[in-house]
């Protein structure tokens, strides 16, 4: 695994995946924890389970016409929470940023929020219950650092990570859309942004 340095407001090349360090500054990440709490009032955050049932370390919800879900049935995209009602719309400065990093006019289907409390992690996975792997996926971190990984388009080989701190935002496109990815770990209180510690994960898609 190789150790990608990272440089204050330049752009990051990890393996194809670009890194925008310190994208959102401190008041806009402010303002998006607030739209964030009106989603999650909304639609509850929930804890996933693996398709054979083990409790996944995040919890999640959504906003958008989709959520992506995790249970006994397998992983895919509902309309619906698992509660029963509609996922709110995704934030007006949510699709904004969508809009300034990737320059489409195409909105994204689907903003998953992941909540990473301490001793969470995801484990490298690809995205691929997407209809149309040429649309990018855009991931926002706020609040604690996160050690984010990244490998190639098949399992095994050589990685690269980096440290994702609150405000930065990475984008996983052409080749690196498919990529191999995941978050080792979190530092827990290694941010203020939010006051009981922890990392909240936005990851938008283009699912149809």
């Amino acid at each position: 695994m190789a150790d990608t340095s990272r440089g204050e407001g330049a752009a990051l090349d990890v393996r194809g995946v670009r890194v925008l360090p310190g994208y959102l500054d401190t008041p806009a990440q402010d303002r998006l924890v607030a739209r964030l709490r009106e989603v999650a009032r909304a639609a509850p955050f929930f804890r996933p389970e693996t398709p054979r049932g083990k409790p996944m370390s995040v919890r999640m919800t959504a906003a958008g016409r989709y959520g992506w879900v995790s249970d006994r049935r397998g992983y895919r995209y509902e309309p619906r929470h698992p509660s029963g009602v509609e996922w709110p719309p995704i934030p007006d400065a949510v699709l904004a940023l969508w809009r300034d990093v990737t320059g489409l006019g195409r909105a994204p289907d689907c903003c998953l929020v992941n909540w990473y409390e301490e001793g969470a992690r995801m484990g490298l996975h690809q995205d691929r219950d997407e209809a149309d792997f040429s649309w990018p996926v855009v991931s926002v971190s706020l609040g604690d650092e996160a050690l984010f990984r990244v490998g190639g388009t098949e399992r095994g080989g050589r990685t690269a990570s980096v440290w994702l701190r609150s405000g930065d935002v990475a984008v996983l496109e052409g080749e690196s859309r498919l990529a191999y990815h995941g978050i080792d770990r979190i530092r827990h209180g290694s941010s203020t942004l939010l006051p009981q510690g922890g990392r909240i994960n936005l990851t938008l898609r283009v699912v149809d």
